[in-house]
C-alpha cells in the first residue's frame, strides 16, 4: 500500500503543476521564485525549521511579548 504523506507530495506536486500551467498560459507571472536558487532558499528555510524542530531547540518570542 502506499503511504498517505507520498499521495499528498504527489497531489501537491501535481497540483503546483496545473498552477504554474495555468498563470503560463494567462500570461501573468508566479507568485513564486522565479529561478532555481531562490526554490533552493525556500527549501533551505524549510530545511532549517524542521532541523531546529527536530533538534528541539527553541525560543518562546511570543510568550515573552506576552502574546
Amino acid at each position: 500500500m502506499v503511504d498517505a504523506s507520498l499521495v499528498i507530495a504527489v497531489l501537491a506536486l501535481f497540483t503546483g503543476f496545473l498552477a504554474g500551467a495555468a498563470f503560463a498560459f494567462v500570461g501573468v507571472p508566479i507568485p513564486a521564485p522565479p529561478n532555481v536558487a531562490g526554490v533552493l532558499g525556500i527549501v533551505g528555510i524549510y530545511l532549517g525549521f524542521k532541523l531546529v524542530e527536530y533538534v528541539g531547540w527553541g525560543y518562546d518570542l511570543l510568550g515573552t511579548l506576552g502574546l
